[in-house]
């Protein structure tokens, strides 16, 4: 069987300019996905993200970034291992930015299958927030994981 890889995508009404800094920018990201973060997504650089309804930080490898075009990361996508996160801005149809997420890889076990529920449904709700800030300034994620605070 094949390994398992995340795909998500969506399209975002903004340039994808303004879509690079919303990601890579930890002020602007904690408007709508972390509360906070220790740097820009910069190459080279490892972060550290606190997530608003966890105690945990993760730590983020920041392998790849190209203004406008692309962010890539390594973090611990899953418990038990790494995986790589490749976020590309492309031109969309009818204008605005196409925002693609790969997240990779995990293997077709229990474990894999669980991360790629958790990591997929997580990758869309990120989405769906950075759309949601850009185009209409609004914070989906304020409060809609409290139920998971420990």
């Amino acid at each position: 069987m094949e390994p398992l890889i995340i795909k998500a995508s969506i399209q975002i009404a903004k340039p994808a300019h303004d879509v690079y800094e919303a990601i890579v920018d930890p002020k602007k990201m904690s408007g709508y996905f972390i509360a906070t973060g220790s740097g820009r997504m910069e190459e080279g650089q490892t972060l550290t993200w606190k997530f608003p309804e966890f105690s945990d930080e993760l730590d983020v490898f920041v392998t790849q970034s190209n203004p406008d075009q692309q962010v890539t990361f390594e973090w611990q996508g899953s418990p038990k291992q790494r995986t790589t996160t490749n976020i590309t801005l492309s031109a969309g149809k009818g204008g605005g930015t196409l925002v693609k997420i790969t997240e990779s890889e995990m293997p077709a076990n229990e474990d894999g299958i669980t991360w790629l529920r958790q990591n997929t449904e997580g990758w869309a709700n990120f989405l769906a927030c950075l759309k949601a800030y850009l185009e209409y300034n609004i914070n989906l994620r304020k409060g809609a994981f409290d139920f998971m605070k420990a």
